[in-house]
């Protein structure tokens, strides 16, 4: 595979003709492609057009590029759970924002995201991004219950097993979702809230 050249950069701080940004998405991508632990600083330098000096210029190895991938999914779905709608209303209403809100960040940073579903605890990096996934996995179980409490989702819905059964189909993206593809991701939203809260069955 050909070499992915680095951006210019704009005006940041560091040495001159890169930029961390445009580094860390080769990184991700070729983690991707590859995984994490078969890829090693020699292949990132050879896609990246680059020598491994100049890699570390910017981080200290390929464990600090895996931990600012995954800071990035965790971040931006965290954010979500703060969000006006996400806090306000009634817990079903809510949750249903957090889905659709989710496929959106999981689309906007798929690669990030992707990557994040693959980790499986070998690393500390990777352990305490498992951590903070379950802290989301959490927060979702606590949404259904308080639907539950409210009277607006079935009294016999398992919380933990809501939640995970939820994000099971948001997850899923990973495997079929391609941006520019026929299937806008508002509609993805949509399809996958009808199906968890209005389901397929016709009454």
């Amino acid at each position: 595979m050909a070499a992915t050249p680095v951006r210019r950069r704009t005006g940041a701080p560091g040495r001159p003709g890169y930029d961390l940004d445009s580094l860390l998405a080769v990184a991700v991508r070729v983690f991707n492609e590859r995984g994490y632990d078969a890829t090693s600083m020699d292949v990132l330098a050879k896609n990246l057009g680059l020598t491994k000096s100049s890699i570390y210029h910017h981080v200290s190895g390929k464990e600090e590029l895996l931990d600012l991938a995954l800071g990035r999914a965790l971040s931006g779905l965290f954010a979500v759970t703060t969000e006006e709608r996400a806090i306000t209303g009634r817990s079903v209403d809510r949750l249903e924002y957090v889905l659709r809100r989710s496929v959106e960040v999981l689309v906007a940073e798929l690669p990030y995201v992707t990557l994040l579903l693959r980790v499986r605890g070998n690393s500390e990096v990777e352990r305490r991004a498992l951590a903070r996934r379950r802290e989301f996995d959490a927060v979702i179980a606590d949404l259904v219950a308080g639907a539950v409490v409210e009277g607006d989702v079935r009294a016999d819905a398992d919380p933990a097993v809501t939640s995970r059964l939820l994000f099971g189909m948001v997850n899923s993206l990973i495997e079929w979702y391609r941006p520019r593809s026929d299937h806008p991701v508002d509609e993805v939203a949509d399809a996958l809230v009808t199906i968890a809260f209005s389901g397929l069955r016709r009454s």
